[in-house]
């Protein structure tokens, strides 16, 4: 058995391979098995290995996996646009049973350039996510993702039907135009004048801006008004920005209306877990796409809101996340 001391070497040494791994775009996707085989090694599942993603156009995406090497394989789909990686997002993982793969969506996080908005649309992101299940050897990954990054898991499966194992979707955004005006129809006016022009505006204009915006996010979300001071400046205009560069684009959905093009989703276990009290992505959003799909379940969640860390909410995620892990679907939730 290995000290303290031999692990941590242990540790960086499959860090260091898994990091010039994520660096070499062009490797033939048949080099990820000879990593896979070194990092099938058992290590604390919960140490994070982290990697860059290059992916053109000067974008360099932070990737990390947590748990199993040689498990089945999940991908954690962040929310915003533009909010980035979160250790809870993790949570609901059993490590011992899954290889957890989570990325910083371009501009996003501790990605680079951090808050770029050239070349940075959904297409892009899509284009992403093909790039890194290549380079990681996944042929098929589970692919979850709350709010946006329920949204954009919709979108890979219609874009790369055979990649896509199941769909766990958490409060799903669908970033139409009456979402999008919706979400804004109770923001203080100077919010609902101006923040279309977030991106261009100045640091010290746009800051003040950004704060109302979060304000008014954390009421839908809470209901109540924020008690804290708000994240950082540089982090919260860093997401902001890259949110209100999609939501005025209105994210960049393909044509015709992707709901309408659900049905060519592939039929694997879908689940549709939304808080019956979310007023960022109210439950109408979720009773639609379950309507539209005869392979989701759909469970409403009374008393949650939006936020994911809430216990009914954390519980859901838990519990689907070992069904799935148990039997390849998520069971008799309806």
């Amino acid at each position: 058995m290995l000290g303290q001391a031999g692990r941590r070497d242990e540790i960086r040494t499959l860090d260091s391979l898994l990091m010039n791994f994520m660096n070499l775009p062009r490797c033939p996707v048949a080099t990820p098995a000879a990593v896979h085989d070194v990092a099938a090694t058992e290590l604390d599942p919960t140490v994070p290995r982290v990697g860059v993603l290059e992916v053109g156009d000067g974008h360099r995406l932070h990737v990390e996996t947590r748990g199993r090497p040689a498990a089945p394989v999940a991908l954690v789909l962040h929310g915003g646009p533009g909010s980035g990686l979160s250790p809870r997002l993790f949570d609901a993982f059993d490590l011992a049973q899954w290889r957890v793969v989570g990325l910083d969506q371009r501009g996003a996080g501790r990605s680079l350039p951090a808050g770029e908005l050239r070349a940075n649309r959904t297409a892009e992101l899509l284009s992403d996510l093909r790039r890194l299940r290549a380079m990681l050897g996944a042929p098929r990954w589970l692919v979850v993702g709350g709010s946006w990054g329920a949204t954009l898991a919709l979108l890979h499966a219609l874009d790369d039907p055979a990649a896509v194992d199941g769909l766990l979707l958490r409060n799903p955004f669908l970033a139409r135009p009456t979402d999008i005006d919706a979400f804004f129809a109770s923001a203080p006016e100077a919010l609902r004048a101006g923040w279309r022009d977030l991106p261009e505006l100045d640091s010290r204009r746009a800051a003040g801006l950004a704060i109302e915006w979060w304000r008014h996010e954390q009421r839908l979300a809470t209901g109540v008004a924020p008690g804290g001071p708000p994240p950082p400046a540089t982090a919260l205009l860093q997401r902001l920005r890259i949110q209100a560069h999609y939501l005025r684009a209105g994210c960049w959905l393909p044509s015709p209306t992707w709901l309408d093009r659900l049905d060519a989703l592939p039929v694997v276990p879908t689940l549709v877990l939304q808080g019956a009290d979310d007023r960022v992505c109210p439950a109408q959003g979720a009773c639609e796409i379950a309507a539209r799909l005869p392979q989701a379940a759909l469970r409403i969640l009374p008393g949650v809101g939006h936020d994911p860390s809430h216990p009914a909410m954390a519980a859901a995620m838990r519990e689907a996340l070992a069904s799935f892990a148990r039997q390849g679907d998520f069971g008799v939730v309806r």
